[in-house]
């Protein structure tokens, strides 16, 4: 009974922590919750060992999501853009202020477009900014009931690299292509702190406005369609993915499952 007790106040304490606005205090609480997850197999079968199996299986719990699901995704290579209509306030609530935000900044509204994605929607909507050659974006995924959203900031070097700055939070499922270099500032629950972010680190690169594409705002839907169509294609060349069964589809390949566990395990141990 005292060893129940002992687990049961490690988990409340555990879990006390992880509402704290304090990072240094969810840290506390992640490590509690593993803590307690350890001294619950200790007490069961009094051996360390089996306190530290119970442990590893936290980290391994992303591979029944990889073995049932992912590796059975048979993605499309190629995949376009289509307008569509804004999704309604119940399903983003938060649209419509995040737009007035990013036009507040002089960028202009250029169209809402989408794809699917074998049981994933994104949305987005674009913005171009003439003055600093600067492309905007709100996106919106939705998987399995779950959404979740992110803005986004590129601009474009005449001599094919792209750089893009995001306040999403989880790491890319597949590599970035060479000619990508990407920031995340998933810290940036604005979008005028996230421009600032991305300005800052133009700046650091000595880059001036002029240095980059003055794109029409007409064909941003074609790149980002081209964006994604090198990145599949760098990442069939590395071997993460590779062909489907039907012609024009990929899927991961044994290597690219490691990799996106990898990524996984990096995601839960950041925003622990």
């Amino acid at each position: 009974m005292t060893n129940l007790l002992i687990v049961a106040g490690v988990l409340v304490l555990s879990f006390a922590l992880r509402t704290s606005r304090l990072r240094v205090l969810r840290k506390l609480g992640a490590l509690g919750i593993l803590g307690a997850t350890f001294l619950a197999f200790y007490f069961f079968t009094d051996s360390i060992a089996a306190g530290i199996v119970g442990v590893l299986l936290w980290f391994l719990l992303p591979w029944v999501e990889l073995l049932t699901r992912i590796r059975r995704l048979r993605l499309p290579v190629g995949k376009t853009l289509e307008r569509e209509a804004p999704p309604g306030h119940s399903r983003f609530p938060e649209l419509g202020e995040l737009t007035d935000e990013i036009e507040a900044e002089g960028f202009e509204y250029v169209a809402d477009t989408g794809w699917d994605w074998d049981g994933m929607h994104q949305f987005y909507r674009i913005f171009y900014h003439a003055g600093n050659r600067e492309q905007a974006a709100i996106c919106l995924t939705e998987q399995d009931g779950m959404s979740w959203v992110a803005l986004t900031l590129t601009s474009r070097h005449p001599r094919g690299m792209t750089y893009r700055t995001t306040n999403l939070p989880f790491s890319s499922p597949m590599k970035t292509a060479p000619e990508l270099s990407l920031r995340q500032a998933p810290e940036c629950d604005s979008f005028a702190a996230l421009l600032e972010v991305h300005r800052y680190w133009m700046d650091a690169l000595a880059f001036v406005p002029e240095d980059f594409v003055a794109e029409d705002p007409a064909q941003l839907t074609t790149l980002i369609e081209q964006e994604t169509g090198r990145q599949i294609k760098h990442n069939l060349e590395s071997g993460l993915i590779k062909p489907g069964e039907t012609n024009g589809t990929f899927r991961y390949s044994w290597r690219g499952l490691v990799y996106l566990y990898c990524q996984l395990v990096k995601d839960m141990v950041r925003m622990s």
